[in-house]
C-alpha cells in the first residue's frame, strides 16, 4: 500500500515551499498596509510634537520605518481587496515582497503597474529593483533636463525674434529719416540757404548715427539667433514614429517578461525612452519647419549626420 510520505518527492516538497513563502509575502504586504494605515490614524490624533515619541515608546519604530509604512498604506491600501483578494485585478503588483513595494515608491503610481510588468520585478532582488529605478530615474531626469532645455531655447529664440523684427523696423525709419534730412539738406544748399543747411546736416548726422547703431543692433541680434540651434537627433522627417520601431518595442517588452536576463529589462527602458522622445523630437522639427523655415534644412543636415555617426557606433 503506498502511503502518503513515499508519494511526496523533493519537487513537491518546493512547490509547497515557494506556495508558502508566496503567501507568507502577499501577508507581509498586506498587514504592512493595516499598519500603515492604523498609523496615519494615530499621528492624526496626536499632539503636535508627540508622534516620534509615540513611535519609540508606543509601537517601537523609527520615523523612517512609519513613514515608509504610511506611504505603503497611502499607495497601495485604496486598491488593497483588488490586489490582493481571491481575484485580483493586478497580478504582478500582489505579487510584490514588502521591500519591493517600498521600492516601487520611486515609481509614479500611474506607472508602476506597467514597471512591474515590463521589467519582470518579481524576479529581482530589491538592490536590483532599486538600481533600475534608479537608472529610471535619472534618464527621465536628463530628458525633463534636456526638453526643458530646448523649451527655454525655442522662448529665447522667439524673444529674440521679436526684439529683431522690432530693431529692423526701427532701422527702415532711421533709414527713411537720414535719407530725408539727406536730400533735404541737399536741397537747402542748392538754394543758397546755408544756414538751413547746416541744422539738416546737424539732424543728418544724428539720424546717420541712430541709423548706425540699429544696423549694428540688428546684425548682433542675427547672430545671437544663429547662435540659438536646437541639436536635433533624427535622420529623417516623417510625421509619426516609425511602425517598425513599435513592433521592436513590443518584442522587446514581451522578451523581458519571459527573460531572467537583467540587461534586456534595463535595455527596454532606454529603449522606450529614446522611442518616446522621438515622437517630441518630430514636433519639434514640425515647429521648426512652420516658425522658421529657413533654419529647418540646417536642423535636418546636422540631425542626419548625428544619427548616421549612432548608427555607426551600434555596428
Amino acid at each position: 500500500m503506498t502511503t502518503q510520505l513515499s508519494t511526496r518527492t523533493a519537487d513537491v516538497i518546493a512547490i509547497e515551499i515557494n506556495a508558502i513563502k508566496d503567501q507568507t509575502k502577499t501577508l507581509i504586504l498586506n498587514n504592512s498596509i493595516e499598519i500603515g494605515r492604523r498609523l496615519v490614524e494615530a499621528k492624526s490624533m496626536l499632539p503636535h510634537g508627540e508622534w516620534g515619541k509615540w513611535l519609540q515608546e508606543s509601537v517601537d519604530y523609527s520615523q523612517s520605518t512609519a513613514n515608509n509604512l504610511m506611504k505603503i498604506f497611502d499607495q497601495y491600501g485604496s486598491n488593497q481587496i483588488s490586489l490582493f483578494g481571491a481575484e485580483a485585478d493586478s497580478q504582478a503588483l500582489g505579487n510584490l515582497s514588502y521591500t519591493q513595494a517600498v521600492a516601487l515608491l520611486g515609481v509614479p503610481a500611474e506607472e508602476r503597474e506597467k514597471f512591474v510588468e515590463e521589467n519582470n520585478v518579481e524576479d529581482l532582488s530589491t538592490r536590483e529593483l532599486q538600481k533600475l529605478i534608479k537608472e529610471k530615474q535619472k534618464l527621465e531626469s536628463e530628458l525633463k533636463q534636456a526638453n526643458e532645455k530646448v523649451e527655454r531655447e525655442k522662448l529665447e529664440r522667439e524673444k529674440i525674434q521679436s526684439s529683431l523684427a522690432e530693431m529692423q523696423e526701427q532701422n527702415a525709419m532711421n533709414y527713411e529719416l537720414a535719407e530725408r534730412y539727406k536730400a533735404e539738406m541737399e536741397a537747402a544748399s542748392e538754394s543758397g540757404n546755408d544756414e538751413k543747411a547746416a541744422e539738416l546736416q546737424e539732424e543728418l548726422n544724428k539720424a546717420q548715427a541712430a541709423l548706425s547703431d540699429s544696423e549694428k543692433m540688428v546684425k548682433e541680434l542675427e547672430k545671437q539667433l544663429k547662435a540659438k540651434p536646437i541639436d536635433i537627433p533624427v535622420k529623417e522627417i516623417i510625421e509619426k514614429v516609425p511602425e517598425e520601431m513599435e513592433k521592436e518595442l513590443a518584442q522587446l517588452r514581451e522578451q523581458v517578461k519571459r527573460s531572467d536576463n537583467k540587461s534586456l529589462a534595463k535595455f527596454a527602458v532606454y529603449f522606450e525612452a529614446v522611442t518616446n522622445n522621438f515622437g517630441n523630437l518630430l514636433s519639434v522639427l514640425h515647429e521648426i519647419k512652420t516658425n522658421v523655415p529657413e533654419e529647418h534644412e540646417k536642423y535636418r543636415n546636422a540631425a542626419a549626420g548625428l544619427l548616421e555617426r549612432m548608427g555607426e557606433k551600434i555596428k
